[in-house]
């Protein structure tokens, strides 16, 4: 649930920030810098939920 509300944050992030036309600067976070943070977030959530299987030595068919 707290990776889904953070690719939320990310998303609505990207969507309100830089809405402002009047600076010449350009979208200060645009959708790539959206991606990149999103698949940053995915790589994270993925090794955590490798390194917390990993970790794990109970096995289904274990009889104890």
């Amino acid at each position: 649930m707290v990776y889904i509300a953070a690719v939320v944050a990310v998303v609505i992030t990207a969507l309100v920030v830089g809405d402002d036309t009047r600076g010449a600067a350009g979208d200060p976070f645009g959708a790539d810098q959206a991606i990149r943070y999103i698949v940053f977030l995915t790589v994270g959530y993925m090794l955590a939920r490798g390194l917390a299987k990993a970790g794990s030595w109970a096995r289904r068919d274990d009889h104890g």
